[in-house]
């Protein structure tokens, strides 16, 4: 793509570097994130304060979120409402 600047050094310097076009939201970042999650299945992650630990790969998918469509939003410290347009994922 092109060269962009990031800041270095708590913020007195910088350096240019390729800008490689990632996205970093939406259904591309979960492609990314479902593959390194297979690459790193077999670490252990601690898990509730540090007290419990689980393999990275025996945690379960997230599930996709709900539609709310039509459902009552409330709105303005709960003074008005409107109709929700949210129709999940």
């Amino acid at each position: 793509m092109g060269k962009i600047k990031v800041r270095t050094g708590r913020g007195t310097g910088t350096i240019e570097v390729d800008d490689s076009g990632k996205k970093w939201s939406g259904d591309e970042y979960k492609k990314v994130q479902a593959e390194k999650k297979k690459k790193s299945a077999n670490r252990l992650v601690h898990t509730g304060r540090g007290t419990g630990s689980k393999r990275l790969g025996d945690i379960p998918e997230p599930k996709a979120r709900p539609s709310t469509e039509g459902m009552t939003r409330v709105t303005g410290r709960g003074t008005g409402s409107r109709k929700s347009k949210n129709t999940g994922s």
